[in-house]
């Protein structure tokens, strides 16, 4: 009984691991639903900026706006890149987190599967010793005289 209560204990760590792991996860994929968000929102920047530019052109624009039309996108797009960079680092992460987060539950889930063997084999050593106990019994009764 003292290896049940160990598989217990194990499987309590193992399932104490397996949450702050999912925890971790759901974080990381978040910073990646959030990073994509804000690359949409610069996205949707860009090309509004670019349709102003556009426009700006069409009704006639002086150089010094155009140098700053221009800048600006070119920052744009550096901030665009950027924020590439920060989702790549971000399903990196996710990643990982994802890998670390499948093995724990597969320890919490093999823990988990050695404690339903042990219960099986108690149970089986248990009913082979009733079962044991009934024969002897029975055969005590039937060598007593009626």
């Amino acid at each position: 009984m003292a290896k049940l209560s160990v598989l217990d204990t194990l499987i309590d760590l193992a399932q104490r691991e397996s949450d702050a792991r999912a925890k971790k996860l759901g974080a990381a994929l978040k910073a990646v639903e959030d990073g994509e968000q804000k690359l949409q929102m610069l996205l949707g920047y860009r090309d509004d900026y670019y349709a102003r530019f556009d426009a700006a052109q069409q009704a006639g624009i002086t150089p010094f706006a155009y140098q700053n039309f221009v800048a600006f996108i070119g920052k744009l797009d550096a901030a665009i890149d950027g924020q590439k960079e920060v989702i790549k680092h971000a399903e990196f992460k996710a990643g990982l987190e994802r890998k670390a987060w499948q093995e724990s539950e597969r320890k919490r889930l093999s823990y988990r599967t050695l404690n339903e063997r042990a219960a099986a084999q108690a149970l089986a050593i248990e009913t082979k010793r009733d079962q044991k106990m009934m024969d002897d019994f029975a055969a005590r009764s039937a060598r007593r005289p009626r």
